[in-house]
């Protein structure tokens, strides 16, 4: 039998029952004193957007259109488990699944902005013949006397 989720003695549905003053008591101090000092109008966009796609779920209709975001600070909330939000990460939106353990994070966490390198083949040019083998002499000489006594190349 799995666990049940709790967020710091609360289950999920207590949390979602709770007021947003409530919800971000419990939070961690970042997270806490960043939302206290307001939301941001890309924030509260989506948040607009959460309610209407919840809403829109309640009546049993499927949304037109996925949760897109580029507001990758955005606080994970109680209201936002169990959905689906694009989020932009330079390049594409990555889809993110809210899980209830992600509660306090931010969405740019779990939407990655690198991708491991993946080196391949080195090409022409990616690699520099060392002066001394071309022309056989010293470089640290400026005569441009023989490396090795007894071999003599032609300077061009």
């Amino acid at each position: 039998m799995p666990r049940e989720f709790t967020y710091r003695g609360y289950t999920l549905e207590q949390l979602q029952q709770m007021s947003m003053d409530q919800v971000i008591k419990l939070l961690p101090s970042r997270a806490r004193r960043s939302l206290e000092r307001g939301l941001t109008h890309a924030q509260l966009k989506l948040l607009e957007k959460i309610k209407e796609y919840k809403t829109l779920s309640k009546l049993g209709e499927k949304p037109k259109k996925p949760l897109k975001t580029h507001a990758r600070d955005m606080i994970i909330i109680p209201e936002m488990v169990g959905l689906t939000i694009h989020v932009y990460n330079g390049k594409e939106y990555v889809p993110v699944e809210i899980r209830p353990e992600m509660i306090g994070h931010r969405l740019g966490e779990f939407a990655i902005t690198n991708r491991q390198v993946k080196h391949g083949r080195a090409g022409v040019g990616a690699t520099r013949i060392p002066y001394t083998i071309v022309y056989g002499r010293d470089v640290r000489c400026n005569q441009g006397q023989p490396f090795a006594p007894g071999i003599s190349v032609p300077l061009k």
